[in-house]
């Protein structure tokens, strides 16, 4: 992070993001943690391949359902009272998922933690960039994705752990422990205080800016002010005006490409991808803490020089190392001997690949969409994005297997690496930087730019 804020309110705030942050953990062990589990559970119950995939999946489908209605209950409850419902949604379906007696218990537990699932991906980086400040927003808010890779190394470890006794029991009920420290360290956080001023508790606004800054809060309250008033109040509305139009395909973009581009391909099946070498069961296990690893370590780094170098510098170095490391892979799985070093080879570009992915695509992504939205219909623009996110999610989950039955490991590959082309097209000539910006300036620059636009179509 580019600035370091000090004294009392500074302490605070890293205090209540570091807090706000363990919704990515969880986000992340719940999305991982199957992957150990789901080789003991099929055994138990004797999965039928359709079976196991609807088991895995169930997850997907409720984290779409849970992120489509989630940013409308945090613009109603507001952003404490939403992280508080998203821990108990979590402790139930990993309580479910526990003690499942049957087959449709434990889909049931999937679709449950799906459900807050969905609710972490948008209240967490949503939470910690409307309360922290704007020189260090960035660093903050990409705490959240730190944690989401936090959550999925844990997961690997935990289901390594686990993995002699084939406990799946205890794998999926793990997630039970984080969910009951969010919700009890929450308890005493505070109010997002932009949500606070929209409902009219101007007072309690102030006094959340004063715990969270060491400054002359004035100034940012006064931006946030006009922001509330410039605001139409038509809610769900103003996302399809044209104004709102060049940030919502900002989102949707990045939305879908961060999926279609072949993280979750990875993050799923690395184990299956890495038993197709002269890898044994116990070496695919290895290799996935090794790439999990990396994922935390260069998410680390994004942290340190988002605010610092910006938003689009990284998604445009990650994203084209991304394209570079998913060629190699193709040509690694095309012509290496699988008798050979082919293992240790797939598992070096594994691990370049999610290295890239992890410095742009991974935390940039939820940064920014926490970031260009207006604030009467922030939760609601971040719901319907995240739900793009998670049915990209799904597809690339289900079609996975599919393509590499039907066109081959190496064709995988250079199709993300395809993928990853558009997206680096895309991002060069759409998405905006954000870096160092208050949120009511970001907002503003889009209405001038959409109303300079149909200015000057006036006059033409």
């Amino acid at each position: 992070m580019r600035a370091v804020i000090r004294g009392e309110g500074g302490r605070f705030v890293y205090v209540v993001s570091a807090l706000a942050a363990l919704n990515g953990l969880l986000f992340g062990f719940d999305t991982g943690i199957i992957s150990g589990a789901i080789l003991f559970i099929d055994t138990a119950f004797e999965l039928s391949p359709l079976v196991e995939g609807i088991v895995v999946s169930g997850a997907m489908v409720g984290a779409a359902a849970g992120a489509a209605v989630g940013g409308q209950i945090s613009d109603r409850i507001g952003r404490k009272r939403f992280i508080l419902l998203s821990a108990g949604v979590f402790f139930l379906g990993s309580f479910l998922m526990a003690v499942a007696p049957t087959v449709e218990v434990l889909v049931a537990g999937r679709m449950i933690d799906g459900i807050a699932i969905g609710f972490a991906s948008i209240v967490g980086p949503l939470y910690i960039s409307e309360i922290a400040p704007p020189s260090v927003r960035g660093g903050l808010t990409s705490l959240n994705q730190l944690m989401v890779t936090v959550g999925i190394l844990s997961s690997y470890f935990v289901n390594y752990a686990f993995s002699d006794s084939g406990s799946w029991r205890i794998m999926l009920g793990a997630g039970m422990v984080p969910a009951v420290v969010l919700a009890v360290g929450m308890l005493r956080m505070p109010e997002s205080p932009r949500w606070l001023y929209e409902q009219g508790r101007t007072d309690e606004a102030r006094a959340v800016l004063r715990r969270t800054r060491d400054g002359d809060i004035e100034s940012e309250l006064s931006e946030i002010e006009s922001t509330v008033q410039a605001q139409s109040g038509n809610g769900v509305r103003d996302l399809l005006s044209p104004w709102m139009r060049p940030a919502l395909i900002v989102g949707l973009g990045l939305a879908i490409f961060q999926q279609i581009t072949g993280i979750n391909a990875v993050m799923y099946y690395a184990p299956t991808i890495l038993e197709s070498t002269a890898f044994g069961s116990s070496q695919s296990i290895l290799a996935s803490v090794a790439i999990g690893t990396v994922n935390v370590a260069m998410t680390v780094v994004a942290i340190l020089l988002v605010d610092r170098v910006g938003r689009r510098p990284l998604l445009l170095v990650g994203t084209g190392g991304m394209i570079g490391s998913l060629t190699v892979a193709g040509l690694v799985f095309q012509f290496a001997d699988p008798t050979g070093g082919l293992g240790w080879l797939a598992t070096l570009t594994l691990v370049s690949f999610v290295a890239f992915f992890a410095i742009g695509l991974g935390p940039v992504f939820w940064l920014l969409i926490s970031e260009i939205y207006p604030l009467a219909v922030r939760g609601s623009a971040m719901g319907l994005v995240t739900v793009a996110n998670w049915l990209a999610n799904l597809a690339v989950a289900l079609s996975f297997p599919v393509l590499l039955d039907g066109i081959g490991t190496p064709a995988t590959f250079w199709l993300f690496g395809v993928c990853s082309v558009v997206a680096l097209l895309f991002t060069h000539r759409t998405v905006p930087e954000t870096k160092g910006r208050t949120l009511e300036a970001i907002e503003a620059d889009l209405r001038s730019a959409t109303g300079s636009a149909a200015d000057a179509r006036a006059d033409d």
